[in-house]
């Protein structure tokens, strides 16, 4: 598998005025000899990726880390090595927390000023740019804004559902010292769709689109992927079209317009680009060429190699670190029922024994880092997810292909029993009993169990109220010292 290095640009130090975006400096290349040429550009928009890639944000704590405790998909040890008790007892004060959030708020942040630094140069400097390298970057900027502004506000703002005109959070699009503007929720929501159309629009000749563009295994079949320049290579790594309107679906979903998430869902399933892994690839016994990842049908993930070994650390340690207990796996995978045969359970999980009994050790991310078929991802969209807003949004109108749509992914998993049923409040708590097997330790199903408004199930079967105290992560002190909150 060809191996590329992503450079870190981390550009330009903030007056300490703006501590709320408490942006440090990385590099000391300075921003006009860093836009002065095509890789320049280049280098910026890779840095984005490689700072979402780190452990505070998606390399670890946003995809295995704070929303899967909150989600109560785990169960800790009492040594609590890794500092999670509370967090998983919603005391939102305790100082562990704060620490986790908030460097998840300032690293989304930060990611939105380098993303700001792009789009604030490229007009200016459009003439060092090839056309389709200026759509690429510029495309890509925008939806990252977008990307990260959203997963901002699924976290710190109340659900559109319950206050669509309450306080959101800051949306800034320019790379500037003053204290940025707060929004509505439905103002921040209709600027990153407007982000979000605009990247789209610019990506419409993304190399992904085009007809000769496989993916696939980067060892293997007839994949497309590590063909041409390095820059446009393994587009699935990449905010590429079919993820920007993956997320475009998400967020037309979250403010409740069904249609345009309809819209965007469909684009991404009917483009056929994004094959349901196939059974032989996920169960394969052999540990080198196994696809626990279910790489083919990724839409959109940040590469990791570089995190492997703290989510090794995280998840494989013993019952010292995060791991789910053996009946709580069981009843979040039916296997008493119709997940007897999930897929799923038999790859993610695997039952170990304690002093104290049995537990399941997580091992959705285990790999050999040499010889796998793909490359170490966190999943970032899923095909699934797309079946999934597809299955809610066509209820009203057409309930059998709804539940089409959801037996669908059920079926690529080992399931073979299909659901239908007339009253949508089922359909609603099926999809979010698959949703949280198909997105266990990805970071999703909290932010599904707020935005529906719905109690968190614990892993003893157990409700927990669905509320703003649960669902509403408190802003950094300094954020509320601007008069942010």
């Amino acid at each position: 598998m060809k191996k590329y290095l992503i450079l870190i640009i981390t550009i330009a130090a903030l007056s300490s005025c703006s501590k709320w975006l408490d942006v440090t400096p990385k590099s000391q290349v300075s921003q006009d000899a860093l836009f002065s040429t095509e890789d320049g550009f280049k280098e910026a928009l890779n840095g984005l990726y490689s700072r979402c890639a780190q452990t505070d944000l998606y390399g670890v704590e946003l995809t295995v880390g704070l929303p899967e405790v909150l989600a109560q998909n785990y169960a800790l040890g009492t040594l609590d090595v890794f500092h999670y008790q509370q967090t998983a007892l919603f005391n939102y004060k305790d100082d562990y927390f704060l620490i986790k959030k908030d460097s998840a708020w300032q690293g989304l942040y930060n990611v939105i000023a380098n993303s700001n630094q792009i789009l604030d140069n490229i007009d200016k400097q459009k003439a060092v740019l090839t056309p389709a390298i200026y759509a690429i970057i510029k495309g890509e900027a925008l939806a990252m804004r977008a990307y990260c502004h959203f997963d901002a506000l699924r976290m710190f703002a109340v659900s559109y559902l319950l206050a669509p005109n309450g306080s959101g959070i800051p949306y800034v699009t320019a790379f500037s010292k003053d204290v940025p503007k707060m929004y509505k929720t439905s103002e921040a929501l209709d600027l990153m769709i407007k982000d979000l159309l605009a990247a789209k629009e610019l990506l419409a000749a993304d190399p992904i689109r085009s007809p000769a563009y496989k993916v696939g295994y980067n060892q293997t079949d007839s994949s497309t992927e590590n063909d041409g320049e390095l820059f446009m290579q393994n587009r699935r790594h990449r905010l590429n079209y079919y993820a920007v309107c993956g997320e475009l679906a998400r967020v037309y979903l979250y403010k409740g317009d069904n249609a345009n998430a309809l819209a965007n869902a469909l684009e991404v399933i009917n483009a056929n680009k994004f094959p349901f892994t196939k059974q032989a690839d996920f169960m394969n016994p052999n540990e080198q060429t196994k696809d626990r990842i279910l790489y083919k049908e990724l839409v959109f993930g940040f590469y990791i190699p570089n995190t492997s070994d703290q989510l090794r650390t995280l998840l494989r340690n013993a019952d010292q670190g995060l791991y789910t207990t053996t009946a709580g796996g069981r009843n979040i995978y039916e296997t008493g029922g119709v997940g007897g045969d999930d897929f799923r359970f038999k790859q993610w999980v695997t039952e170990q024994t304690s002093g104290n009994g049995t537990y399941l050790r997580i091992d959705k991310y285990a790999r050999d880092p040499d010889a796998n078929l793909h490359p170490q991802m966190a999943p970032a969209i899923r095909l699934s997810e797309m079946y999934y807003i597809a299955a809610e949004c066509t209820f009203d109108s057409n309930p059998a292909k709804a539940w089409d749509y959801f037996n669908t992914v059920r079926q690529n998993r080992g399931i073979g029993t299909k659901r239908n049923d007339a009253s949508k409040t089922v359909l609603i708590q099926e999809l979010l009993k698959e949703a949280r097997k198909e997105f266990f330790a990805e970071g999703q199903i909290f932010y599904m169990y707020k935005r529906l408004n719905q109690p968190i199930i614990g892993l003893a079967g157990n409700p927990i109220a669905a509320g703003n105290s649960i669902f509403v992560l408190p802003f950094p002190n300094d954020e509320i010292a601007y008069g942010h909150r």
